[in-house]
């Protein structure tokens, strides 16, 4: 509030106005008692800032929304939660993982996936991802059985398995053409022969002599 070319008895009238709303139940600063005076030479050393009136020497009638001697720090009310800062009267700049007017949301950076949870903890934004994800963001699915012989995990007990292996856990080898006599397929395309059998496929007799 600025008082320019006002003559010092409106400007006192003013002030006690202002004075008198300050009083009450209001969140404008409280450094000034009811019944102050104010001098119109007075200066103040550095000078009141946002639009704050300097009424004594080195003191600051402070306008609705500023604080401290100089009237230098803005007021929000309520206050900023989380501990952002208050940057002009009812604005706050809020820390990472925080959001809303006073900072009271807790927001985590692109989200958390999959159904989980955004929330503080210990001051901190993180997701709470259900039992079968896991990641920052919950982006990672859980296979309890594990995913074997390069197999990727990509769905909640689902692995994705590289060529030549199947099965739950990427735990089953594959061979093209199936092993003979008795064979057992070990790895993709590659047999363990019974003996006495031997030869990729097993089907060649080693001879007794």
């Amino acid at each position: 509030m600025r008082f320019v070319g006002l003559g010092s008895a409106v400007l006192l009238a003013s002030l006690l106005a202002l004075v008198g709303v300050c009083s009450g139940l209001s969140d404008a600063p409280r450094g000034v008692a009811v019944g102050f005076v104010f001098d119109p030479k007075a200066r103040c050393d550095p000078p009141c800032a946002h639009a704050g009136i300097c009424i004594r020497n080195n003191t600051c009638f402070c306008s609705r929304g500023y604080e401290g001697e100089t009237c230098q720090y803005a007021n929000c009310y309520p206050k900023c939660k989380n501990g952002g800062e208050c940057l002009r009267p009812g604005k706050c700049r809020c820390p990472p993982g925080f959001g809303g007017r006073y900072c009271h949301k807790v927001t985590c950076d692109a989200g958390c996936w999959n159904g989980g949870e955004c929330i503080a903890v210990n001051g901190v934004a993180k997701c709470i991802c259900p039992s079968s994800w896991t990641g920052s963001k919950c982006q990672e699915a859980i296979c309890p059985q594990g995913c074997r012989n390069g197999g990727i995990c990509v769905a909640p007990g689902i692995c994705s398995c590289p060529e030549g292996w199947l099965g739950g856990a990427c735990h089953t080898a594959v061979c093209a053409q199936p092993c003979l006599n008795g064979g057992k397929c070990i790895s993709p395309d590659k047999c363990r022969c019974r003996p006495p059998f031997s030869g990729p496929r097993c089907a060649e007799r080693k001879k007794s002599h």
